[in-house]
């Protein structure tokens, strides 16, 4: 199989290329690298999958020094033509989309960047699945679409049409957008809810990443809710283990599927949807707690209220995946937060 991997530069798009190239897939990883958040981290992710900065020309296809079967393109998702040329020129076997504006506070600023990536890019990765006969489009989504639904655990059978932020409703777009896809042209589509994503390589603009940042640099954190928030981390191996699995098995579509007692979850159609999570809420003052611990130092908190767009909590429902995979994320966060602290430590060069 030939796989595009759109967001390689990003947290799990890189940890998933190294994974795959790691048993052997040929794999084309696609990113524009864009500056939502500090580059160098991009570059040191991809750095390791065996890539050079200065290499890094748009549009132009480079192998890796690491991975015999790796390669890597700097582009835009909403770049329709070239996009496309990739897909007449590559004839990929199947895609998985990782590529995304991300962040919930960031969708209020800045919320036409959000329609660009996630509803003009997803659209450009819909159309070349359907004209070039790809074999399953696996795909990113996020807790985030549950919104205002206050049933827990988080089920893929509730409904989710209550999103809090233009992030939320963009995810929840592009499982509606699939869906449509998989029922008009036949596309297997499968679309992974993500649980708060965490470990070695994170984003520096996720929470163990800032906290971790100001305690050591003896800064005050903010902790919404004043601590009381829950959220279902889940550690990065987790995720990637997930991500392998589905994207190995494409829905077949649900024979049984009722219309009259509609699963969201699933369809007719060949359409799947996965919540990914540890369905261990922890509670963010427990999640300080040990951070200080693995860093032997005390957290100056700014206790403040929720904030536009944020949940109180989040607990997904992992069912469906330990029936179709015999598999559910179990790495707790002690040892997910003492493995991401030791990359800080090592990235950073801090002793």
């Amino acid at each position: 199989m030939k796989i595009l991997i759109t967001g390689i530069a990003g947290f799990i798009g890189y940890h998933l290329a190294s994974v795959l190239s790691e048993r052997g897939d040929e794999i084309i990883g696609l990113d524009n690298i864009n500056d939502y958040y500090d580059v160098s981290i991009k570059f040191g992710r991809l750095n390791n999958l065996g890539f050079t900065e200065s290499d890094l020309a748009y549009n132009c296809i480079i192998r890796s020094h690491k991975y015999s079967k790796l390669s890597f393109i700097k582009l835009n998702l909403e770049d329709k033509k070239n996009l496309d040329q990739l897909f007449l020129k590559e004839s990929f076997d199947k895609v998985i989309n990782l590529a995304a504006q991300a962040g919930v506070r960031y969708s209020l600023e800045n919320p036409q960047a959000y329609i660009d990536s996630n509803i003009i890019g997803f659209t450009n990765i819909l159309e070349c699945c359907r004209n070039y006969s790809i074999k399953h489009l696996t795909y990113a989504s996020s807790s985030s679409v549950y919104g205002l639904n206050e049933k827990q655990p988080f089920s893929t059978k509730d409904n989710v049409d209550h999103p809090l932020s233009l992030y939320a409703a963009s995810k929840k777009s592009n499982e509606l957008m699939a869906h449509t896809y998989s029922h008009l042209f036949n596309i297997p589509t499968t679309g992974l809810r993500f649980f708060t994503v965490y470990g070695p390589w994170g984003r520096p603009d996720m929470a163990l990443f800032l906290f971790t940042k100001a305690i050591l640099n003896n800064e005050p954190i903010s902790v919404y809710n004043f601590g009381k928030m829950q959220r279902d981390f889940t550690y990065i191996a987790d995720i990637i283990e997930g991500i392998v699995q589905v994207n190995d098995h494409p829905p077949s579509g649900n024979k049984n599927w009722d219309p009259q007692n509609p699963d969201p979850s699933t369809s007719f159609a060949p359409y799947k949807l996965y919540n990914i999570g540890n369905s261990k809420p922890v509670e963010l003052s427990y999640f300080i707690e040990t951070i200080e611990k693995e860093l032997g130092k005390r957290a100056i908190k700014n206790l403040l209220p929720l904030q536009a767009g944020d949940v109180p909590s989040t607990f997904a429902d992992v069912s469906d995946l330990m029936a179709d995979f015999n598999f559910k994320p179990e790495t707790s966060v002690e040892t997910g937060i003492k493995h991401f602290i030791d990359w800080y430590k090592s990235f950073y060069q801090i002793t």
